[in-house]
């Protein structure tokens, strides 16, 4: 039987496992394809959700864009000390909200004000993101039980599934129905998946910098 490391088996040293911090070859190499995917698909989806007039197409592009964002950002923190992972993440929480205030705020702005968007437009490209993220959310899943800056991954790729989902569904009563509602309540589930996902990453890494802090100051107080 070979040994083994603390690093690489760290309950045969007696101690809990670390937290997955993003230092592998094989995430970042994921990381970076899945950047790619996000980046294409928020140029398709902007276009189309602005030719469809789809609210919630729009929102699923905004959350390319994040994502796009997330992701590079999560590989630039990838081997930096705790503080600047937690910082990071504490960063993209606050984005995610922001991003659900928008969406919230612009579909009740459209409730009043635009039509039903166009329903095949929005099944056509609803399905073309569903494919990329459902292949983000597979190629990610290993890694989702890492850390603050690691699990806001997993976390826009499961947001970003059931929105494609969320979409389908739409555009389908869209179609049968010829009304903008169903649009609008997937564009205001989305903004909800964005607020709670903001909330999970920013506990999550408010969490991690308190611990750093205390351990930071155990010596002193020794």
């Amino acid at each position: 039987m070979t040994s083994a490391t603390c690093h690489d088996k760290p309950a045969c040293c007696g101690g809990p496992a670390p937290v997955f911090d993003g230092t592998s070859r094989a995430f970042r190499g994921v990381l970076w394809l899945v950047v790619g995917m996000n980046a294409a698909m928020f140029a398709v989806e902007a276009v189309a959700g602005q030719l469809a007039g789809s609210m919630a197409l729009q929102a699923d592009a905004l959350d390319f864009a994040g994502d796009t964002a997330t992701y590079g950002l999560t590989l630039l923190a990838i081997g930096r000390a705790l503080q600047f992972r937690a910082k990071a993440a504490l960063f993209k929480g606050v984005t995610l909200a922001v991003m659900g205030i928008y969406v919230l705020g612009a579909s009740l702005w459209r409730t009043f004000v635009e039509g039903a968007p166009e329903a095949v437009t929005m099944g056509v490209v609803g399905a073309m993101a569903l494919a990329v993220n459902v292949a983000a959310a597979v190629m990610l899943a290993r890694w989702r039980d890492g850390d603050a800056n690691v699990r806001s991954v997993w976390l826009c790729s499961r947001n970003d599934a059931i929105g494609n989902v969320a979409v389908l569904a739409a555009a389908g009563v869209v179609a049968w129905t010829g009304t903008k509602w169903a649009d609008l309540a997937v564009a205001t589930v989305m903004a909800g998946l964005f607020l709670q996902s903001a909330v999970l990453i920013t506990r999550q890494a408010s969490d991690e910098l308190r611990r750093d802090g205390w351990r930071a100051q155990r010596p002193a107080a020794q």
